[in-house]
C-alpha cells in the first residue's frame, strides 16, 4: 500500500504544482504567438566582439540602416518601355496597402540639400578643383568666368553666376552623385548598361518583415509586379533586393522546416509508440510530454532572451525525437506489469532516467559555453524541453496511466532480439574486425579538413542572392562587410583622419582597382579643409569678377558666405542627414567614430585595402566576413578541446558507477564519432563548428544507451526502450540534414551518421551472458522484465 499512499499525498501535490506551472506556460504561449517576437537576423546568432565593441556597433548600425529597405530595378531594352513598366510596378505595389511605402522623391531632396549647403558653397571643393585653383593664372580665371557667363551649361548651375562665377559647385555635386550610378529622368531614377535601361524604385517595408505562419506577402506582391512588367514589356525584367526579402524567405523556410522536422518526428514517434504498445494511452501521454516539453522550452527561452531566433525553433523541432525517451522507458518497463505497480516501476527507473537526463542536459548546455547567442538559445531551449518532458513523465504518468498495458508481439520480439545481437569479443575475429576498422578509418581522418565560413550560417535562396549581387553591381552600392573605422578625440579629428585615408584610396580609384567610397567627409569636409577651400575660392573669384568688370564695365560684387565652417550638428539636422547619419557612430567610450564604406572591393583587392590604412593613426580596417570566419575557426578548435574534456568527465562518472565495465558504455560513442569523422574525410565533407557541436551532443545521448544496458543487464524492456529512443532520435536529428541552412544541415548529417553507428555498436559491447547476472547484483536499480 505504500505506493498508493505516496500517490495520494505528496505525489498528488507535486502533480498539482506541475499542472499550475503548465497552465502558466499555456497562457504565455498565447501571448507569445500573438506578439510573434521572432528574430531572423543572421548576425544575432554571432557573438559580440568584446575586444572591439565599436566594430560591433558599426556593424549593427549598417545592418539597421538596411533593415527595412527594398530596392527594385525594372529593366528593358528601351527607356520608354522601361518607364512604362516601372509605372506599372509602382501602380501594382500602391494597391498593396500597408506593405511597401515609396521613398521620398529624390528631386525634392536634392533641392532641399542644395538650399542647405548654399551658405557654405565657397568651402566645398573637389581635389581637382583645389589643385587647379592653386596654379590658375588671373587670365585663366577670367576666361573661365567669362565662358560660364555667356555660354549656357549642359547641366544645372545650382546657384546664380555671381555666387559661383567659376562654376565650381556643379562639379562638387557631380562627385556626390557619383556615389550612385542612377540619375533623374522623367520623374524616375535611371541608369543604362550595355544597352539595357533600368528604372530604380526605392521602398521601405511597412510593419513586420515576416510572418510566423510562413506567409510571403512581399514575395507574392513582387510576383504580381513582375507579371505587370511582362504585360507592359514582354522582354522586361524585375530585380529585387533588400533585408526584408531575405527575412521573409527565412521565415517561410523556417516554417516549412519546423513543420517537416517537427511533424515528421512526431508522426514517427507516435507510430513507434503504437507499434510497440498498441494502445492509445501511451500514444496520448507521450504526445502530451512532447507538447509540454516544447511549449515550456519556448516560453523559458522567450523570457530569458526576449526574442527567439527562427533557427532555434528549427533546431528545437528536433527535440521531439529526444524528449520522448523518458516516456519510452516508462511504458517499456510498465508493459506487462499490473497497473498497481506503476509507481514502483517509476521509482525503479528514476536513477537511470535521472542520469540520462543529466548527461543529455550537460551535453546541450555545453553549447552555451560558446559566446554565440544563437547556440545559447538552442541550448536553453533543448535543456528546458528535456527537463519539462522528464517532469511530465514523473509527475503525471503514474496518475494518468491507470489501465492495463499487456505485452505486444512486436515488443516481445524486439526485446528478445538483444540475445541474438552480435557481441564483440577480443578473439581473432574481433581483433581482425578492429584492425580493418582502423585501416579504413585512419585515412579518412587524415583527409578531414576544417572549414570555417560565415556563409554556413546563411541559407537565402540562390535566386535572391543573385539578384542582390546584380543590383549592388548596377547601382555601385557599398559593401557592408568591409569598411574602415575612423577614430578621433572629436569630430574635427575624425574628419581630418578620413581625409588622409581618402588620399590613399584615391590612388586605387584612379587606377581602376576600386570603384569608389562613401565617407562623412565627402559631405562635411574637415574644418581645416573648409578653411583651405575658403582661402582658395575667395581671391580666385574676386580676381575673376574684377576681370569681368573691367571687360564689361559693370561692377559685380561677390556675395558673402557663412563666416564659420559647417559643423556636424548642422549637417545631422539637415535634409542630407538620412544619407550621412549611418556613417557617423558618435561617441563610444569617450572617443568619436565614423565609418568609411567602399564600393566595388574585390577579394584580390582586400590586402591592398588593409595596407592602405595600416599606419594611419585612428584608422582601423574591418573585414567582418574574415573576422567571423576566423571566430568560427577558433571556437571550432575550442569546442573540440571541450569535447575531449567531456569524454574525460563522462569516463570518470562511468568508472565511478560501473568500475571496470565503464568502457562498455563509452566505447560505442567513441567509435561512432570517429567513424563519422572518417566518413566525412572520405567523402570530402569539411569539419565545421556545428559538426563538433553535434559530436558533443552525441556524447551525451550515445552514452545513455550504454548506461541503460549496463543498469539493466540482459533486460529486454531496457533494450526495447533504448532501441525506440535511438530510432526516434535518429529520425528527428536526421531530418535536420534536410535543412536548407548549411549549419543545421552539417549538424543534422553528423547526428544522422553518428547516431546510426552508435546505436548499432552499443549492444555489441554489452557484457557477456555469464557476466550479466553478476553485473545486475552490483547496481542498485532492479530488473523489471
Amino acid at each position: 500500500m505504500r505506493p498508493a499512499v505516496l500517490a495520494n499525498k505528496p505525489y498528488r501535490w507535486l502533480a498539482l504544482l506541475w499542472a499550475v506551472l503548465m497552465l502558466a506556460v499555456l497562457w504565455h504561449q498565447s501571448q507569445f504567438w500573438r506578439e510573434a517576437r521572432l528574430d531572423t537576423d543572421v548576425l544575432a546568432l554571432l557573438p559580440e566582439n568584446e575586444q572591439a565593441p565599436v566594430v560591433s556597433a558599426a556593424t549593427r548600425r549598417l545592418a539597421d540602416q538596411a533593415a527595412r529597405q527594398v530596392v527594385l530595378l525594372v529593366g528593358a531594352g528601351e527607356w520608354e518601355a522601361t518607364r512604362r513598366a516601372a509605372l506599372a510596378v509602382r501602380a501594382e505595389l500602391d494597391r498593396q496597402s500597408g506593405l511597401l511605402e515609396p521613398a521620398p522623391l529624390d528631386q525634392q531632396r536634392l533641392d532641399e540639400a542644395v538650399a542647405f549647403y548654399l551658405p557654405w558653397r565657397d568651402r566645398l571643393l573637389t581635389s581637382a578643383q583645389r589643385d587647379w585653383l592653386q596654379c590658375a593664372t588671373p587670365e585663366q580665371l577670367a576666361s573661365t568666368a567669362l565662358l560660364h557667363l555667356y555660354q549656357p551649361t549642359a547641366g544645372p548651375r545650382f546657384a546664380d553666376w555671381n555666387r559661383d562665377p567659376l562654376a565650381l559647385w556643379p562639379a562638387w555635386w557631380t562627385a556626390r552623385a557619383a556615389e550612385s550610378r542612377a540619375r533623374p529622368r522623367d520623374g524616375l531614377l535611371w541608369l543604362e548598361e550595355k544597352g539595357q535601361h533600368w528604372a530604380v524604385l526605392n521602398y521601405r517595408r511597412v510593419g513586420s518583415a515576416f510572418s510566423v505562419s510562413g506567409d510571403t506577402p512581399l514575395a507574392e506582391a513582387l510576383a504580381r509586379a513582375e507579371q505587370a512588367v511582362r504585360a507592359t514589356a514582354p522582354q522586361g525584367r524585375l530585380l529585387a533586393a533588400g533585408v526584408p526579402l531575405h527575412a521573409e524567405a527565412a521565415a517561410e523556410r523556417a516554417s516549412f522546416e519546423m513543420n517537416l522536422i517537427g511533424s515528421g518526428s512526431l508522426a514517427a514517434v507516435l507510430l513507434l509508440v503504437w507499434l510497440t504498445f498498441r494502445s492509445l494511452r501511451p500514444l496520448a501521454l507521450v504526445g502530451l510530454s512532447l507538447l509540454l516539453g516544447c511549449a515550456t522550452a519556448l516560453s523559458v527561452t522567450a523570457l530569458l532572451f526576449g526574442k527567439v531566433h527562427l533557427l532555434t525553433l528549427v533546431f528545437g523541432a528536433s527535440l521531439v525525437g529526444v524528449a520522448e525517451d523518458y516516456g519510452f522507458h516508462y511504458f517499456a518497463a510498465r508493459q506487462g506489469r499490473p497497473a498497481t505497480e506503476r509507481h514502483t516501476v517509476l521509482r525503479g527507473l528514476l536513477p537511470g532516467l535521472a542520469l540520462a537526463l543529466l548527461t543529455s542536459v550537460l551535453a546541450y548546455m555545453a553549447l552555451g559555453l560558446a559566446p554565440f547567442p544563437g547556440l545559447r538559445q538552442m541550448a536553453v531551449f533543448s535543456a528546458v524541453g528535456l527537463a519539462a518532458a522528464f517532469l511530465t513523465v514523473c509527475c503525471w504518468f503514474p496518475l494518468l496511466d491507470r489501465g492495463e498495458l499487456p505485452s505486444t508481439r512486436f515488443a516481445e520480439r524486439f526485446a528478445a532480439s538483444l540475445q541474438r545481437w552480435p557481441r564483440w569479443r577480443p578473439d581473432r575475429l574481433g581483433l581482425t574486425l578492429a584492425a580493418v576498422a582502423i585501416v579504413l578509418a585512419l585515412p579518412g581522418l587524415l583527409r578531414l579538413e576544417g572549414r570555417d565560413d560565415l556563409r554556413q550560417l546563411q541559407g537565402s535562396p540562390a535566386a535572391l542572392v543573385a539578384q542582390q549581387i546584380e543590383i549592388g553591381r548596377l547601382l555601385g552600392l557599398p559593401s557592408p562587410a568591409q569598411f574602415y573605422l575612423v577614430e578621433g578625440a572629436d569630430a574635427a579629428e575624425v574628419l581630418a583622419r578620413e581625409e588622409a585615408l581618402k588620399a590613399r584610396l584615391d590612388r586605387l580609384v584612379a587606377d581602376g582597382s576600386l570603384t569608389g567610397y562613401r565617407a562623412l567627409s565627402d559631405w562635411l569636409p574637415a574644418p581645416t579643409r573648409q578653411a583651405e577651400a575658403a582661402t582658395l575660392t575667395a581671391p580666385a573669384e574676386r580676381t575673376a569678377l574684377a576681370a569681368i568688370a573691367a571687360q564689361t564695365g559693370e561692377a559685380v560684387a561677390r556675395p558673402p558666405f557663412a563666416p564659420a565652417p559647417l559643423t556636424l550638428p548642422q549637417l545631422l539636422g539637415s535634409p542630407v542627414a538620412a544619407a550621412v547619419a549611418p556613417l557617423w557612430l558618435g561617441e563610444l567610450g569617450g572617443r568619436q567614430y565614423s565609418v568609411l564604406l567602399l564600393r566595388g572591393p574585390t577579394p584580390a583587392l582586400l590586402p591592398r585595402l588593409a595596407a592602405a590604412g595600416r599606419d594611419l593613426p585612428g584608422v582601423r580596417w574591418v573585414d567582418k566576413t574574415a573576422e567571423f570566419s576566423q571566430l568560427l575557426g577558433r571556437y571550432r578548435v575550442g569546442m573540440g578541446w571541450l569535447l575531449l574534456a567531456g569524454y574525460v568527465a563522462v569516463a570518470v562518472a562511468l568508472w565511478w558507477r560501473f568500475h571496470r565495465r565503464a568502457w562498455r558504455a563509452l566505447l560505442p560513442t567513441v567509435l561512432g564519432s570517429l567513424l563519422t569523422l572518417a566518413l566525412f574525410g572520405w567523402l570530402g565533407l569539411p569539419l565545421q563548428l556545428f559538426s563538433v557541436l553535434a559530436l558533443l551532443l552525441l556524447l551525451g545521448m550515445g552514452v545513455d544507451y550504454g548506461i541503460f544496458l549496463l543498469e539493466h543487464p540482459g533486460d529486454g524492456s531496457a533494450w526495447l526502450a533504448v532501441a525506440l529512443a535511438g530510432v526516434s532520435t535518429l529520425l528527428s536529428f536526421g531530418l535536420l540534414a534536410l535543412s536548407s541552412t548549411p549549419a543545421l544541415r552539417a549538424f543534422g548529417l553528423t547526428m544522422l551518421v553518428g547516431e546510426i553507428l552508435i546505436w548499432l555498436l552499443t549492444p555489441c559491447f554489452r557484457p557477456r551472458a555469464a557476466a550479466e547476472a553478476a553485473l545486475s547484483s552490483t547496481v542498485s536499480t532492479p530488473r523489471f522484465s
